[in-house]
């Protein structure tokens, strides 16, 4: 993982290698993120019941008081989301997904398709999903480092996460083949090393 401040192409910290080709590139669903990234319909739901006992005990004050404090909660949270949305990019080339994250602090995670030994896929009613991928051990992802880009729970061994995409399906199926002929092409050739940016370290 790495942190930069200049981004010569969107979503890298730097141009690709000769030969490296880009074939997808997304960012989670803004709204999607603050639902089940953020929770914030538990927590609307969370203040709506307190609001209703701080009517029946303490009267209309202490009600409009506990709503305050949810309605600014639920607002910040989904800020939280606007901007975790708006600064994350996945990218995906034929050799490595790389996930651009952080809002305050952008940071690179550089995973080369090598390291990925599963990807799994949960989509929602609403059409969005997620990708766990499964990393070979020794990655050295850190789950605070990751979040909210990881599975959830996942602490002990960190799995980046593709999170809240509007197609998983497509994205999940093209990821898939991917890895496929990655794994192709480095048994015809073992001892070609990882691809890497220029200034930038593997995660």
């Amino acid at each position: 993982m790495t942190e930069y401040e200049i981004e010569p192409v969107p979503g890298l910290p730097g141009h690709l290698p000769p030969g490296e080709t880009m074939l997808w590139q997304g960012r989670p669903d803004r709204a999607s993120l603050a639902r089940h990234a953020f929770h914030t319909r538990g927590v609307a739901i969370y203040f709506a019941l307190l609001t209703a006992l701080a009517l029946a005990s303490g009267g209309p004050v202490a009600a409009a008081m506990t709503a305050g404090l949810g309605l600014t909660a639920f607002a910040l949270l989904h800020a939280f989301a606007w901007g975790a949305a708006r600064t994350t990019i996945y990218t995906l080339t034929d050799r490595r997904v790389v996930l651009r994250i952080g809002t305050a602090v952008p940071k690179c995670v550089n995973l080369p398709l090598s390291q990925v030994v599963a990807v799994d896929m949960a989509v929602r009613r609403d059409g969005t999903g997620d990708l766990p991928l499964t990393l070979a051990s020794g990655s050295g992802l850190g789950y605070l480092a990751l979040w909210p880009h990881a599975r959830p729970l996942k602490l002990a061994r960190p799995q980046p996460m593709l999170r809240s995409l509007k197609d998983p399906q497509a994205v999940a199926a093209l990821l898939a083949r991917t890895c496929l002929a990655a794994g192709a092409a480095r048994a015809e050739v073992r001892a070609a090393p990882e691809p890497m940016f220029a200034g930038a370290q593997a995660a």
